[in-house]
């Protein structure tokens, strides 16, 4: 949770800084499609006139009266060189069903209220990635995120024909992470048995919490019980597995946040997700809102999160994202270094680089209107070209959210602007201490992480 920067003038509204969801966004201003668990498989995707999410998925932060700098002064003005190199390519996969819709969940996800047409959507996925692949021609793909929505309730049968479909399109490399999202009340032994054996290495399991009363009250279809078993059983089957935690849960205490993080870090799994608590727009909790934490609690819980997985061994990598040493997520590593991902599914966003610049995409969100537009060759609902003005700001929200930061070469290299055309507001950060930098890294300090909203809005564009 981000907290206010003394020297910054008085609140006029608040952000809500949450990653990686579509994973995964967490996403500073209107974002992609995410859901089941809340690892950020999608990253920020933004839009400069509705601040509406950001980055640590879940907690809330003061929107300060925006002062801006503009990009570069009019004599020094850089427009972009053009990509030398093209970034790596990871893939996203949306499934956008779920059991039952969490009331805190704003992602694109979907009750299954009617069945899953799973043979269908399937066809659907392929069709996409199909008309997708002018788009990604020759570029090995280096990793694969399976997220939603429930994508456990698909069947192995299903992720295998699914990844054998990216194979004989893609060059998927041997070494690929591919990540499957599971949620605790849908899986059993046999299903993550057939995971494993579909070419899933990793899994991300939306555990949320071990304590009874709070899962009750977040309205997940699993007991405690049932997480940790499918932990237990995930364990056996995979060595890469994340749990996702939240905190600043309705009626929580301190002691309860801190029993949490203390009993999934016990686990073992070697990488751990802990997110806050929200209240977004069109959600049930949004509309009769439960009681929370306050400020000063929810932030005493995050530094005690902090502090307890520390003492385990895990790295603070990323806002909400801990790992031991060699097990960060790769996926989301390749997002928040503002690489390039495909997206397929049901309101999944894509980025794709080329020699020309920067291009989102978006497919159709509804799933009805996703299945009718794949089948008749029409899966992308909205595709803009990045204009070169909103290029620093969409690259630093994605790379601040890395404690270690970004390598200074790294920013010309996936926008095809050279440092110096932001170097006015490289100066104000540092300045204010939001920053370091040296000849070969840009990073926030630990200043600049507690107030990342000051730190961000320092790139935006007039």
């Amino acid at each position: 949770m981000a907290r206010r920067d003394p020297h910054c003038p008085a609140r006029h509204g608040r952000l809500r800084l949450r990653p990686a969801v579509p994973r995964a966004f967490g996403e500073l201003f209107l974002g992609g499609a995410d859901g089941g668990s809340q690892e950020r498989h999608q990253p920020p995707r933004p839009r400069f006139r509705q601040a509406r999410r950001a980055f640590a998925h879940g907690a809330l932060i003061p929107l300060v009266t925006r002062r801006v700098i503009p990009i570069a002064p009019e004599g020094r003005r850089v427009a972009p060189a053009g990509l030398a190199t093209l970034p790596p390519l990871s893939l996203y996969v949306h499934f956008p069903w779920c059991v039952h819709k969490c009331p805190y969940c704003d992602f694109n996800s979907h009750e299954a209220r009617e069945g899953i047409p799973e043979a269908r959507y399937l066809a659907a996925l392929i069709a996409d990635l199909e008309q997708s692949l002018p788009l990604v021609w020759g570029r090995p793909v280096v990793s694969v995120f399976i997220g939603g929505g429930t994508p456990s309730l698909l069947s192995p049968e299903s992720v295998d024909a699914l990844l054998a479909a990216v194979r004989a399109r893609l060059t998927l490399l041997p070494e690929a992470e591919v990540t499957l999202e599971a949620n605790p009340g849908t899986v059993e032994a046999d299903r993550f048995a057939g995971y494993r054996s579909a070419g899933v290495n990793r899994l991300s399991i939306g555990v949320q919490s071990l304590n009874p009363r709070h899962l009750a009250a977040l309205g997940r279809i699993h007991d405690a019980g049932e997480a940790r078993r499918a932990v237990e059983l995930a364990l056996k089957h995979f060595d890469n597995v994340n749990l996702d935690l939240m905190y600043a849960l309705p009626g929580q205490t301190l002691a309860e946040a801190c029993a949490d993080i203390g009993e999934a870090a016990a686990f073992g799994t070697p990488h751990l997700s802990a997110y806050h608590l929200t209240l977004e727009p069109n959600t049930a909790f949004h509309r009769a809102p439960p009681p929370l934490p306050d400020d000063d609690l929810a932030a005493q819980m995050q530094d005690a999160v902090e502090a307890a997985l520390a003492a385990r061994g895990y790295g603070h990598y990323e806002v909400s994202a801990f790992a031991r040493k060699g097990s960060e997520c790769r996926h989301n590593l390749n997002y928040w270094l503002f690489g390039d991902y495909l997206g397929i599914g049901a309101g999944a966003h894509g980025k794709i680089s080329s020699h020309e610049g920067v291009r989102r995409t978006m497919k159709h969100k509804h799933p009805q209107a996703y299945l009718e537009g794949a089948e008749r060759g029409d899966a992308e609902q909205e595709a803009h070209e990045v204009a070169a003005a909103e290029l620093p700001f969409e690259f630093m929200m994605n790379a601040l959210r890395l404690t270690r930061g970004f390598p200074a070469r790294l920013f010309a290299e996936r926008t095809g602007l050279a440092l110096e055309a932001i170097r006015p507001q490289l100066d104000e950060a540092l300045a204010r201490g939001l920053l370091v930098e040296t000849a070969e890294i840009v990073a926030p300090t630990d200043h600049g992480r507690r107030f990342l909203n000051d730190l961000l809005q320092l790139f935006l564009r007039e």
